[in-house]
């Protein structure tokens, strides 16, 4: 059926098109041959055509536009005939003769625009007559595009300020009340297409009218370009004109159309200087109109114009324009209350950015648009709505894009009431929003209340909210939780007592936060703390003043408690080496027992909980190079602790991996900048061993594979590079023999038989010769003493 009714409508088209252009040629050849009376026949006859009630408006208006052009080619004939010397009067009432009246009237109005140019009767009565005239057609298709056309041919000629055409002392009233009298019958008509036809076709006529409302909106365009309409007719005439006609028709749609016509037609002045009258329209309109995004366009505008320079900001001031559109949001929120929570967060969100725009300094302002918005979200229901939940992420991410400082946002009473209507995903998102602001703009938070108040909106990253949910990516999850890391080394307070309360009242946070996140949350926490220990260096002896109560034995109780959180966890490794950066720290403070202490922990983590080879290879290297690192132990504490280091460095499984333990060992005994750790017998001690180590592993290689492995000779080379190291230090049992033997013994392995080339040995042998032949040329005390290695 529908198929057939667009055929149907293309056959008529078809025949209405056929109809026109013959009629059109005729009456071209009577232009050509200056016939008046043909001229105006076949006009008449061309014009018929638009008499048709069976095409669409979107066929009419291809049949209009061909009739139109035509109608522009008789306009300048009649100009010229004018010009010869036929009387203009005449004319004008010759084509009031025509048949029909839609053809009478298309062709009065050509004439009409002829009359007006030739100024021989004042523009505003000829306009008079010809609006007065077009109420001959009440059809609303047909009366919609004569009336279109009227205004078309006549926008240039009102009696305008300052234009040709103009009058006396009223002619701007005269040209503002043609316009006004068009517009308020084609708006007539438009509305009155709703009505006409079965109820079944309601949908399609909606359709019909969309495509058609430019034609009433052309209007506005065009009283907003006289240059005549200043605020104050603006504000006593054509604003009310306009309204009362938006009111009285009642019609959904063009209430809707007509008041976003309104807001984007007319300057941003005339709307602030009338926008009481603009907003008390507004809850009389029709309830199914879509008033928030008349209201979010109206504020977004007045927005721009803030924007646009502090000089226009005392209008917005003189004016009241938040308060008067505050009442507005709350008048229409009150009589539409089955409004969608996205319609209702959409125009605090709109308000919000306009008072930020407008009134930045005004906090209460905007704890005041928060609550009002916490206030509906309590008693609307349609939260679950993602639409409205993207709302309250915008009405939310306003703040911070405004004021780039959290510290301001956290003084807003209701900012955090509205995250609690968001879920979890949600709740998630806007916390990154928010750690992700405080980063970009590097904004440090210094007291222990706005932390408090910053963890408490961003709890969703750092505490599970007790329901089940989706699991999320394991990527994802760990940059969420990187970000908390990140932000808790944002906390700082150069008040030592006050760092503290920052760092306790973290602590309380992130132990809330459940086995997969501590692992990531603990570790800056420890290091803030360490920093504040580091800070506090020496104070246990001398505390005064308001610090008295922070000393670094009191941040290492508090540390101590904190790495015990993860016994619960799986992760012995990360626990382990936390210990050690406490060991060190507690060192540089100079407190050798909870130093000794944090060694124990981490001694008994790796003999009790780290049973994988790979970790303890790299565990029992940071034990030994954070040992090596301190100074405050004693003779006894730090031989009890070196040789545990030493014994399981022995005891790993692998022979390579015991290699390099034990040869590392060799750097507990021989420290530069400690006169007490200065014992070259242990440190020979380490490399022989380390070499007994490496030979075994030669021989397992000859025994396991026939001939001898490159990772061996590997090994000879690296204890060979200790060697070096010590001797350059002047560890006086480190001789030169016993590197001549070394490299001898390299030199074989690599030159024997037995063994596959290995590029990366040669190399890194050859590497090691060149360092020793630098040495040699280089001069000084150094030199001397690499003179005496032969190679």
């Amino acid at each position: 059926m529908v198929a057939d009714g667009v055929e149907d409508e293309e056959k008529w088209l078809s025949a209405g098109m056929a109809g026109l252009q013959q009629n059109a040629f005729y009456m071209h050849r009577a232009l050509d041959s200056n016939n008046l009376k043909d001229a105006l026949k076949y006009s008449a006859q061309m014009l018929s055509e638009l008499r048709t009630s069976k095409l669409s408006p979107h066929k009419y208006y291809v049949l209009y536009m061909k009739a139109f052009d035509e109608l522009r080619k008789l306009e300048i004939f009649f100009r010229d005939t004018i010009s010869l010397g036929f009387s203009i009067v005449e004319l004008y009432e010759l084509v009031q003769h025509a048949g029909n009246i839609l053809p009478r009237l298309y062709l009065l109005c050509t004439v009409g625009s002829v009359y007006i140019k030739t100024k021989e009767a004042p523009a505003k009565d000829i306009l008079k007559d010809l609006v007065e005239m077009c109420r001959g057609i009440q059809h609303p298709l047909r009366g919609l595009f004569l009336r279109s056309y009227l205004s078309q041919v006549s926008r240039d000629k009102l009696p305008d300020i300052g234009s040709e055409y103009e009058g006396d002392a009223d002619t701007v009233m005269d040209a503002v009340e043609f316009v006004l009298q068009n517009f308020t019958e084609m708006n007539k008509l438009w509305v009155r297409m709703q009505h006409q036809g079965p109820v079944s076709e309601k949908g399609k006529r909606e359709k019909e009218r969309n495509e058609l409302r430019d034609l009433i909106g052309k209007n506005l365009h065009v009283l907003s370009q006289i240059e005549g309409v200043d605020l104050d007719m603006y504000k006593e005439v054509v604003l009310p004109r306009v309204l009362e006609q938006v009111v009285n028709c009642k019609d959904d749609l063009a209430q809707y159309y007509l008041m976003d016509c309104i807001i984007q037609v007319f300057p941003d002045e005339y709307h602030l200087q009338s926008l009481e009258t603009l907003l008390s329209v507004c809850p009389q309109l029709q309830p199914s109109v879509d008033v928030k995004t008349v209201l979010s366009r109206l504020m977004d505008r007045l927005s721009s114009y803030a924007a646009s320079g502090v000089e226009v900001l005392p209008e917005f001031f003189q004016v009241e324009a938040f308060m008067k559109l505050n009442n507005a949001i709350r008048k229409v929120t009150e009589a539409q209350a089955d409004m969608p929570m996205v319609g209702v967060v959409s125009l605090y969100a709109s308000l919000l950015t306009f008072c930020l725009q407008v009134h930045p300094d005004r906090l209460d302002y905007v704890d005041q648009i928060l609550s009002s918005c916490v206030n509906e979200l309590s008693v609307r229901e349609g939260l679950d709505d993602s639409k409205a939940t993207r709302q309250i992420i915008a009405l939310l991410s306003a703040p911070l894009e405004k004021y780039k400082d959290i510290d301001t946002v956290l003084n807003l009473a209701n900012y955090r009431c509205i995250m609690e209507y968001l879920n979890d995903s949600m709740r998630k998102e806007m916390a990154n929003i928010i750690i992700q602001n405080i980063m970009n703009n590097k904004k440090t938070i210094s007291t222990a209340d706005k932390v408090d108040a910053l963890f408490e909106l961003i709890k969703g990253l750092i505490k599970d909210s007790g329901v089940e949910t989706p699991d999320e990516p394991e990527d994802e999850f760990k940059e969420e939780q990187n970000s908390v890391a990140r932000l808790i080394q944002m906390l700082h307070s150069d008040n030592h007592e006050e760092m503290l309360n920052i760092i306790n009242t973290v602590r309380n946070h992130v132990l809330m936060g459940g086995a997969k996140r501590l692992p990531y949350t603990i570790p800056p926490l420890i290091f803030s703390s360490l920093k504040l220990a580091r800070r506090l260096e020496g104070q246990d002896q001398s505390v005064t003043g308001e610090d008295v109560s922070v000393t670094p034995k009191k941040i290492f109780q508090i540390v101590t408690q904190t790495i015990d959180a993860l016994a619960s966890i799986p992760v012995p490794g990360l626990a382990l080496g936390l210990y050690l950066q406490c060991a060190e720290a507690a060192d540089d403070c100079d407190l050798e027992p909870v130093a000794y202490e944090f060694f124990t922990q981490a001694y008994i983590l790796y003999e009790e909980e780290i049973t994988d080879s790979r970790a303890q290879v790299t565990s029992i290297h940071l034990i030994i190079g954070t040992l090596q690192r301190t100074h405050a132990f004693g003779v006894e504490n730090r031989d009890a602790l070196t040789h545990k280091a030493t014994g399981y460095s022995a005891k790993l499984l692998k022979k390579p991996d015991q290699c390099r333990a034990v040869y590392a060992c060799s750097h507990l005994f021989w420290i530069d900048d400690h006169d007490n750790v200065r014992d070259g017998e242990r440190v020979l001690l380490c490399l022989k061993r380390a070499l007994r180590i490496a030979n075994s592993v030669q021989q397992m290689a000859n025994a396991t594979r026939g001939s001898s492995g490159t990772a061996s000779v590997v090994l000879f080379v690296e204890i060979l590079n200790k060697y070096l190291y010590f001797y350059e230090k002047g560890v006086p049992q480190i001789t030169v023999e016993s590197i001549q033997d070394l490299i001898k013994l390299i030199t074989n392995e690599l030159r024997g038989d037995n063994i596959k080339s290995d590029a990366v040995a040669d190399a890194f042998f050859s590497s090691t010769l060149r360092y020793i032949q630098f040495q040699k040329d280089k001069g000084g005390a150094i030199s001397d003493k690499y003179k005496l290695i032969v190679l």
